[in-house]
């Protein structure tokens, strides 16, 4: 069979057709780096427009789901179509999505036009899998409008969202006190805007005033970024939340083009892959040879640099 009417550019023609069923059968193959995911990304190469992507991150309890439900309500009265990654944490059992962001996600029931993916985190530290950037440019041939990456929200180092987003917003809560000098390191760095939701709550005023205090601080900055207060539930501050993420999208996408933001986002694909690589090689049973690669640099027969490249070779064996 030819390429050209291979499953997969089968499969990528159904996508940009607009089906639902084809959109999610190339998610599922992308997600888990089937055999055939190769063939299928490049099918859907030639049909990538640059899609804007805005990640949404934060501490536990912010609100972060309920958010971005009032969000994708929002874009959907300007007539967007939204594609979203919803990573939730993975489950000690399976390894799958505990899928609690998609049920909060209540805008998306019943609309053709919103699609909603969870993704689980599958342990990365850093909030994100690597599929996330795979799956957005299956959003992107599908012809979505925006794309929101919402990350798992367990600690203070979600950060890999800045990876594939064009625009970070880092949601918090009243409430959180010396918690937010802990994420001076980790989330503030990240921010294109800053969220107090849950506004209509006591000490609002004073966790903008904290957030305010703390990327003074930073040291670099150029542009600070926007302080907003939203009440999610209500839909208070919602719409200038929308209006301040359309003008950042669009100052990035003046700066740079779909080309050079997918550089970007499949840098962070290849860094993943090669760090758990490594991590496999050095806790897989299997690989009996690693701790002699060990013993090698400690003794000082090989520098740590041929060590990792050992490492990886067996990780990623050709």
């Amino acid at each position: 069979m030819s390429a050209e009417h291979g499953p997969a550019t089968v499969l990528a023609r159904r996508v940009r057709t607009g089906e639902r069923r084809a959109l999610a059968e190339a998610i599922t193959v992308l997600e888990a780096d089937h055999a055939e995911a190769g063939a299928l990304a490049e099918a859907l190469r030639p049909h990538l427009a640059g899609v804007p992507v805005v990640g949404f991150t934060g501490p536990p309890g912010a609100g972060k789901s309920t958010l971005v439900n009032a969000l994708i309500a929002l874009l959907r009265r300007g007539g967007r179509r939204v594609g979203v990654v919803a990573v939730d944490p993975s489950s000690p059992v399976s390894g799958g999505s505990i899928l609690g962001d998609r049920i909060r996600m209540t805008a998306a029931l019943d609309d053709d036009d919103v699609f909603v993916r969870s993704l689980a985190s599958y342990g990365h530290l850093g909030g994100l899998s690597p599929a996330a950037a795979r799956i957005i440019d299956a959003f992107d041939a599908a012809g979505f409008d925006i794309v929101l990456v919402e990350t798992v929200g367990t600690g203070q180092n979600e950060i890999d969202v800045a990876a594939v987003a064009d625009v970070g917003v880092v949601i918090v809560a009243p409430g959180l006190g010396d918690g937010i000098q802990a994420m001076k390191s980790g989330l503030l760095e990240i921010a294109d805007v800053l969220v107090v939701n849950k506004a209509d709550r006591a000490g609002s005023l004073e966790t903008a005033q904290q957030l305010q205090a703390a990327i003074s601080l930073r040291d670099g900055i150029g542009r600070r970024p926007a302080i907003l207060q939203t009440v999610a539930t209500s839909g208070r501050g919602i719409a200038e939340l929308g209006d301040e993420i359309d003008r950042l999208v669009s100052e990035m996408m003046a700066r740079m083009n779909g080309d050079a933001r997918r550089l970007r986002r499949g840098r962070y694909i290849v860094e993943r892959v090669a760090i758990a690589g490594i991590r496999k090689a050095l806790s897989d049973e299997n690989h009996a040879g690693a701790g002699e690669i060990i013993e090698d640099v400690l003794s000082g027969r090989c520098s740590p640099l041929e060590a990792a490249r050992r490492l990886l070779a067996r990780a990623l064996p050709t």
